[in-house]
């Protein structure tokens, strides 16, 4: 595979101010999310929110890649439509989550490495059989007493690098995501401290291990305060410390960073996201967009709730939502014409 399918690929995913939707739930995830609005937990709930995210009309002007779930990956349309087909037609990439889940660290309590390097680059190559052209890794970093070991930093960006390389050798563009988690109460300045230092590893790794920068995407956690710190700084303030982090961190060769929004609320997620670009956008050497989930699909799942007459009104919060953060991106959200912070 050429430097220049990949680098193609990596740069589809962002264009025209677009970002990325997360919808790799697991299915025990997914289960949990439609459990607490009393949807049924099953396959064909399931694939009919899948769908319903899937034939949303609009949402491509603003979603350039779907990640999507093994099962999803599968799934077809009732029209008989595989959803990775249905996405490509629709003008959106399809991509594919590969790890197998974070588990817990031997010797370290409290801490995980993700799994799933076995048997990788033979479940790659079924996946683009399958029509995915690029796929995602998590690496779960928590921060607390005594915690993150440097164990943990580094066995988890060792497995993003030799996941980064292997998406690379069968023509897929990684997106690479070293999450450090906002449980706990640390401050904004410790999460940019382990942040940047994750971050720093990581990179040492994928150039280790060969991984071709321009054609990767990185999806990191914002900067912020726990989500019981005692100072929740405001929007300006996660802004800066997330944009100096990433200036000392992230190279100038990768092309984009699509932030994961790990728990925030939809609007907030859009608020923080629109304050890094309409303050540093034009001075930055990589895109600044975003890879949500919940985020983006959370205020379409509680409208859904599995009522087959509320698909289409469900589906315009979905593409509202999309439409919120490609404003983000372009510096032009205003919260004001949105729902309360």
């Amino acid at each position: 595979m050429t430097a220049k399918t990949l680098t193609d690929t990596a740069a589809a995913l962002l264009a025209a101010d677009k970002g990325l939707l997360a919808m790799d739930e697991s299915n025990a995830t997914c289960n949990k999310r439609f459990a607490a609005l009393g949807i049924p937990q099953t396959e064909a709930a399931r694939r009919d929110w899948r769908e319903l995210i899937v034939t949303a009309p609009g949402l491509s002007d603003s979603i350039g890649g779907a990640i999507l779930f093994d099962e999803t990956l599968r799934q077809t349309t009732h029209a008989g439509v595989p959803f990775a087909q249905a996405l490509a037609a629709a003008g959106i990439v399809p991509g594919i989550k590969v790890d197998t889940g974070a588990k817990p660290l031997a010797g370290h309590p409290g801490e995980t490495v993700t799994e799933g390097l076995d048997g990788l680059r033979e479940r790659l190559a079924e996946y683009a059989g399958l029509g995915a052209r690029f796929a995602k890794w998590r690496g779960v970093i928590a921060i607390g007493a005594g915690l993150p070991s440097r164990a943990c930093i580094r066995v988890n960006a060792h497995a993003l690098a030799r996941y980064a390389a292997l998406c690379q050798e069968a023509g897929l563009v990684p997106i690479v995501e070293p999450e450090v988690l906002m449980d706990g109460d640390h401050s904004l300045a410790r999460c940019a401290e382990v942040t940047e230092e994750v971050l720093h590893r990581t990179f040492a790794e994928l150039r280790a291990q060969g991984v071709l920068l321009e054609g990767m995407l990185l999806k990191p956690n914002m900067v912020l305060p726990a989500q019981n710190a005692a100072v929740q700084d405001d929007v300006a303030a996660v802004a800066d410390a997330t944009v100096h982090c990433l200036l000392r961190s992230v190279p100038a060769a990768v092309p984009g960073v699509a932030f994961l929004s790990g728990g925030q609320s939809a609007q907030l997620a859009s608020a923080r996201l629109n304050a890094m670009n309409a303050r540093f956008g034009a001075g930055l050497p990589w895109a600044l967009s975003f890879s949500f989930s919940r985020a983006v699909q959370q205020p379409a799942l509680e409208l859904w709730k599995g009522d087959p007459a509320r698909v289409s009104e469900a589906q315009k919060a979905l593409v509202f939502r999309a439409r919120c953060n490609r404003a983000a991106r372009r510096g032009t959200y205003d919260a004001r014409n949105d729902a309360p912070l």
